[in-house]
């Protein structure tokens, strides 16, 4: 059963919630600043410093482990904090790590920079753990829920034209000033942007009652604020604001009822669909580096091409899912995203380089826009916080297991062998999706 969906009011933005609306636009679009630049490139950097696959693989999984262990008490915080203040500071708090990235070259050498990045990816996420939980809070706090569809697809906009114009400007400045003083450069912009991103949260006001919080929609923004870092995988906030609403903490341990209920077999399917995903991520930008030789302007294309097919697909979005429903367009986008590591291991040029990204991009808006309400719609209602936790549990176990595998994997069969076992990982739970999901 399809959940019932919100329509946007005719007229224009209530005068009340004008200043809200846009501050959030400028908070996605200098958001879209910092990753076009710094997060986006910060693999790349390591891996032309010397970076394992593990240590790549360390820089997903260190915030992943965070994760784990701070979102539910990052939950119980906020409860007791006005959420407009603690997403501001949280963010600040998060944030200003990106100017330490700017320094590293001034005091290590290449491989303490490497390590020198994993330790302070790793104390980043835990106030961007608070981040990523109590934005979601925010913004359902303040833009009423008619509202929401309209807000989002203007923010995904935005940080799509910013992601692509930064990315291209950064790939740029990496080819005319190649070296550490480049990535020095595009660790600035990022931070910057960082920080003019964080300007506008502060003047982002809730107008909702508490109630509201908690309604048990998805957001369906492309933004993912917080301990995520570099990793370019799917958007995971659908469960976070749940846990800053409503009386009851979610318990883990009293529901492992729900291993035996109908959500079992998804629960399943998910961590084989985050475990095939993050097995992969490890490995791309070594394989960029190392095997395709590409220079950090075709990164920065690929890279552009990547968000340039979000955008066009996210706009066919609300079509391909009245036609086919959420558990179609899953099966769809993760048969899809198996393509991508197979036309990754198999490009030997530019142009098939960047077609491969075109491929996931394309790939990524469809999973991306399903994923959350594929889920809540397979939920009982008053069951939300329970099955969403163990949700949040599956997906960063599958996270860690997945960035620590891939290296591992990589070590044993080589690059592209890697990537040829995720593309038919991937490909199996699609079938998996379709058969049991």
């Amino acid at each position: 059963m399809k959940p019932a969906t919100q329509q946007r009011p005719h007229g224009p933005v209530p005068a009340q919630h004008r200043l809200n609306f846009l501050h959030l636009y400028a908070d996605i679009a200098w958001y879209g600043v910092l990753s076009g630049s710094a997060i986006t490139f910060v693999a790349v950097f390591a891996a032309r410093q010397g970076a394992t696959a593990l240590q790549i693989g360390l820089l997903t999984a260190g915030p992943a482990v965070m994760n784990l262990f701070f979102t539910l008490p990052a939950g119980q915080w906020l409860k007791q904090q006005p959420v407009d203040k603690a997403v501001f500071w949280t963010s600040i708090f998060h944030r200003l790590f990106y100017l330490t990235w700017v320094l590293l070259p001034l005091f290590f050498s290449p491989a303490g920079q490497v390590w020198g990045l994993i330790l302070l990816t790793l104390l980043m996420s835990v106030p961007g753990t608070g981040l990523a939980v109590g934005f979601n809070a925010l913004f359902a706090a303040a833009v009423p829920p008619e509202w929401r569809g309209h807000v989002v697809g203007i923010r995904n906009a935005l940080l799509s034209i910013t992601f692509i114009i930064t990315s291209l400007l950064s790939g740029y400045i990496l080819t005319r000033w190649p070296g550490e003083f480049g990535y020095q450069i595009v660790f600035t912009i990022g931070f910057v942007g960082a920080m003019l991103s964080s300007l506008h949260l502060w003047f982002v006001r809730p107008q909702l009652s508490g109630e509201l919080v908690g309604n048990g929609r998805s957001l369906g923004d492309q933004a993912r604020p917080g301990w995520r870092g570099w990793a370019d995988g799917i958007k995971t906030s659908v469960g976070l604001r749940f846990l800053t609403s409503g009386e009851k903490r979610p318990s883990l341990l009293p529901n492992r009822h729900i291993w035996r209920g109908p959500f079992a077999p998804i629960l399943g399917l998910l961590f084989g669909f985050h475990l095939a995903q993050f097995l992969a991520i490890p490995i791309f930008p070594l394989h960029w580096v190392d095997v395709l030789q590409l220079n950090d302007q075709v990164i920065g294309w690929g890279t552009a091409v990547f968000w340039l097919a979000v955008l066009i697909g996210s706009t066919q979005l609300a079509q391909l899912t009245d036609r086919y429903g959420n558990k179609r367009l899953m099966v769809i986008g993760t048969f899809t995203m198996s393509l991508y590591p197979a036309l990754l291991a198999v490009s030997h040029n530019v142009e098939m380089y960047l077609l491969t990204s075109a491929v996931g991009g394309f790939s990524w808006s469809i999973v991306g826009g399903a994923i959350a309400n594929y889920i809540l719609e397979r939920i009982p209602e008053g069951e939300r916080p329970e099955h969403l936790a163990w949700y949040n549990l599956v997906l960063n176990a599958a996270i860690l297991l997945g960035s620590l595998g891939g290296p591992l994997l990589a070590h044993q069969v080589g690059l592209i062998t890697s990537l040829w076992i995720t593309a038919v990982a991937r490909g199996l739970i699609a079938l998996g999706f379709w058969k049991w999901g």
